[in-house]
């Protein structure tokens, strides 16, 4: 916790009083969730930004799209449109937001890819169309009870798990930790390689103060591809520059420090708009060690900005590469999250 948190908690008191009404309001049918007219997964958190949303929404679309008609939806978070959007092969980031163009451009051949800030709205108005699909990933949906998913997943970072932070502003909580009573499961994420049984044990029993009797809590780390050339096709170097834009980049720095030689950071907010200003500073920071002959190295999420807005003939001069990225689980962890969709979504209709 910073040091000056303290002076923050009668604000934490207030954002708690506001977020606590508002959950008991849904709790009380003052404000009514309803069902989802399709089958659906929430995937969501407690806590803003960093815990690994989109990594483990495309685990779950490589898990299922080839048994279940599949699709997504968020809410496009950045994104400067507004209302009820279908990704295509004409949309920007822009138009439905950096995350759900990923989502698209990895899996469009596969998936249907919708954006809309009325979730309700939004299933709806799929559920019609033709083709609609069996089963949707509701994306970063946790706080929206408007919709009431049939299996609801929690996320929470190894590094910040939600049963150790606090409420904004003094914390990252978006709600209080009791908030995870609504969850059917929890996965800690970003977890180390080598996490040992003790520590797991740790972790549930802490967790199992705020959540539900019995409620799963899974473990997943994050697996890092070979990089990928983002403009023309050349050899990588381990002389790396690094250009982050995520909530939480410390992973990633030190993955890149370990593997390669990281020769300078450049820092973004998370979800950045890259404009020609960052594009100039990277430049900058390329001629200065280009006698090491070095690459750029940047996350799939930076680099769906990157390429949609850097300015013509930019890709070809710099070397720029992306670093994939991919959820893991045990075996057993991974057979339990199989179970548990198996059990709660997609035999809901032979209850």
């Amino acid at each position: 916790m910073r040091w000056y948190a303290f002076l923050l908690y009668p604000f934490a008191l207030i954002y708690d009083l506001v977020t606590r009404l508002r959950n008991w309001f849904f709790d009380i049918g003052w404000l009514k969730s309803a069902s989802s007219p399709i089958k659906s997964i929430v995937i969501g958190n407690l806590s803003v930004g960093g815990t690994g949303k989109t990594p483990m929404v495309e685990f779950l679309i490589r898990m299922l799209h080839k048994e279940q008609k599949l699709a997504t939806l968020s809410r496009g978070y950045g994104r400067k449109t507004r209302g009820f959007l279908k990704a295509s092969p004409e949309v920007s980031p822009e138009e439905i937001g950096d995350e759900p163009f990923q989502i698209y451009q990895k899996f469009g051949q596969n998936i249907s890819v919708f954006v809309g800030e009325d979730r309700l709205n939004a299933l709806n108005e799929i559920a019609t169309q033709p083709n609609a699909p069996e089963l949707i990933l509701l994306d970063d949906a946790y706080q929206h009870r408007y919709v009431n998913g049939d299996l609801k997943i929690l996320l929470s970072t190894f590094q910040k798990p939600f049963f150790s932070d606090f409420l904004l502003p003094m914390g990252r909580l978006r709600e209080s930790r009791s908030g995870a009573k609504r969850a059917d499961l929890i996965i800690i994420t970003k977890c180390p390689n080598q996490l040992n049984d003790s520590e797991k044990i740790r972790f549930r029993n802490e967790a199992a103060h705020y959540c539900k009797l019995n409620t799963p809590v899974l473990f997943s780390s994050i697996s890092y591809g070979e990089p990928i050339p983002l403009g023309i096709s050349l050899l990588f170097s381990p002389k790396v520059i690094l250009l982050t834009g995520l909530a939480n980049d410390q992973p990633l720095v030190d993955y890149v420090h370990e593997k390669f030689e990281l020769l300078k950071v450049l820092r973004y907010p998370d979800h950045h708009d890259y404009a020609e200003v960052d594009f100039d500073k990277l430049a900058h920071a390329f001629r200065q060690l280009a006698s090491q002959n070095p690459v750029v190295l940047t996350t799939e999420k930076d680099a769906v900005k990157v390429k949609s807005n850097a300015p013509e003939g930019f890709l070809a001069e710099i070397p720029i590469f992306v670093l994939p990225i991919e959820v893991r689980f045990s075996q057993d962890d991974e057979q339990t999250l199989a179970l548990q969709i198996q059990q709660k979504v997609l035999k809901k209709d032979k209850i």
